[in-house]
């Protein structure tokens, strides 16, 4: 917890940095403030991923920095209209829709509308979420896709690890055959190591059985 404290404070600082050099951000280009917030989101995913991990939080910061500035995000009007269409297609069934503070567009899908518990098959009402988003995405053929994987902490590693990558690859492969290309969608999987709730109680573990999808444009 040390590691994770002393990291994130480290890329805070380093965000405040970038916001105070030559009288803030005012003054810089789009794509350069893009840029500079990417690498501070990066600074904060890198130590909070090389804390959970094990390693070195400060070390995780610099990395993320490095990442985030180089895959800074841009919110284009393409970003805009897939947003307001998935906000339409997710209506009423808890799927939150919204925009990254480094500009991806972010769908968070609980796993009573995706996936069966203990299972990686695409439940029928997540299909047309699905299809309406595969369209999206191919009207805007400059986006990137990232789908993460996570379960509750219920079972073992074993089982976790492996079924949130299923379902991460499953969404994934259900998007190819509606016309995305491959090569735009990475999937990860995170298992139980990144909860959004408490695991225990019912409701908190329901929150946590969740699949992530981000959708990113490259800044110039």
């Amino acid at each position: 917890m040390k590691k994770l404290i002393l990291g994130t404070a480290a890329a805070a600082l380093f965000i405040t940095g970038c916001a105070d050099m030559n009288g803030g951000m005012a003054g810089m280009s789009p794509t350069t403030r893009n840029t500079a917030i990417g690498a501070g989101a990066g600074a904060l995913g890198g130590a909070a991923i090389g804390a959970v991990a094990g390693g070195h939080a400060g070390r995780g910061a610099i990395i993320g920095a490095g990442v985030g500035a180089i895959g800074s995000y841009i919110w284009s009007q393409n970003m805009e209209r897939q947003r307001q269409q998935m906000v339409q297609a997710t209506q009423g069934t808890g799927i939150a829709v919204s925009q990254t503070a480094d500009n991806q567009l972010k769908l968070d899908i609980p796993s009573d509308v995706s996936f069966d518990t203990g299972r990686s098959n695409i439940k029928s009402n997540f299909a047309p979420v699905l299809d309406q988003f595969a369209g999206g995405l191919r009207n805007n053929p400059n986006s990137t896709v990232r789908i993460i994987g996570h379960t509750d902490s219920t079972g073992s590693d074993a089982v976790n690890n492996p079924l949130s990558v299923e379902r991460a690859n499953s969404t994934r492969d259900y998007l190819v055959s509606r016309g995305v290309a491959p090569q735009r969608i990475g999937t990860e999987g995170m298992g139980s190591r990144m909860p959004i709730a408490s695991n225990d109680t019912n409701d908190g573990r329901a929150r946590n059985r969740r699949v992530e999808i981000y959708v990113g444009e490259r800044g110039g």
